[in-house]
């Protein structure tokens, strides 16, 4: 039988589990929609720089599927949830959105962690996400 702690412990586990899914779904809808955002870019350095903010979200899908992995031992199936935009500003504006969005939710998962490690990763790359929102604004000006 489980004692009150270790319930809580594997509730809050759980939890964790199901919020590094929705992380690694939104991760890997960035990497994918950022390449083709990238192709419609009217530059070639807002194309750089899209592109370099898809190699940052490839990080943090490595960083979040190694930790996925080692909490669950599987490697993480993600699916891509909605359609990228075909058109550049469409693109550019959810892009932004979603940045925005994304801080926002981790954040609220790095107040909920207890792990120093999980807290520290999802606050490093909320603060990713927002230098991202704003890049993503400037386009659109």
């Amino acid at each position: 039988m489980l004692s009150h702690y270790d319930q809580a412990r594997s509730a809050a586990q759980t939890q964790l589990v199901r919020d590094l899914m929705k992380t690694l779904n939104g991760e890997y809808h960035a990497i994918t929609c950022y390449e083709k955002l990238a192709a419609l870019a009217p530059t070639e350095e807002v194309k750089r720089k899209i592109s370099e903010i898809r190699q940052d979200e490839i990080r943090h899908f490595q960083h979040f599927s190694h930790l996925y992995t080692r909490l669950t031992g599987c490697l993480p199936a993600p699916k891509l949830t909605e359609a990228c935009a075909t058109e550049y500003r469409a693109g550019v504006l959810a892009s932004f959105t979603d940045e925005q969005n994304t801080v926002e939710y981790y954040l609220k998962v790095s107040d909920q962690v207890r792990d120093n490690y999980v807290k520290d990763l999802f606050r490093r790359t909320a603060a990713d996400e927002q230098n991202h929102a704003v890049w993503f604004l400037s386009f659109l000006h």
